[in-house]
């Protein structure tokens, strides 16, 4: 893993934005995670296979684009084909980009609902476990945002 994920991870700021001010080429993690669409595109107009590419940690960039709130980019890798049913192979979290989406960090309820609705838009399963079997639906509910669960159970999440 970088020290810029790294340092994204642990909510490290000054890090983030020292590391950021060096004006670092981005790999495609993290070009997803810090939403920086256009330097996503390059990498993807050269390898098209990154859009559903491992990191080391075990997550792909759809599900960092979603669990960091960056629509245009989570819009730009379901473009390239990367699959919205994937889950993380991270030894902690085996999230999907519907999971990942749905839960309260680094977004707001506009965000999320945005997210969610674009993965469901492309195929995404309602009612796919992440690990530990929770569903985009058990975090919507966790998080009290009822529009988000309406959205889940009109699309076909179980109740």
């Amino acid at each position: 893993m970088t020290d810029l994920l790294e340092a994204l991870y642990r909510g490290d700021d000054e890090r983030v934005s020292e590391l950021l001010a060096g004006e670092p080429e981005l790999n495609v993690f993290e070009a997803a995670a810090f939403g920086r669409t256009e330097r996503l595109r390059e990498l993807l107009d050269e390898d098209p296979s990154q859009a559903n590419a491992f990191g080391d940690d075990g997550f792909q960039p759809l599900g960092l684009a979603c669990f960091f709130g960056h629509v245009e980019a989570a819009r730009l890798l379901l473009d390239r084909g990367a699959d919205p049913n994937s889950l993380a192979r991270n030894e902690h979290i085996q999230a999907a980009p519907l999971h990942s989406a749905s839960a309260s960090e680094n977004k707001d309820e506009a965000t999320r609902y945005e997210l969610c609705e674009l993965l469901l838009d492309r195929g995404a399963d309602p009612n796919l476990e992440q690990g530990g079997g929770f569903t985009a639906l058990d975090s919507a509910r966790h998080n009290g945002d009822e529009r988000l669960e309406r959205l889940l159970l009109d699309r076909g999440a179980g109740g």
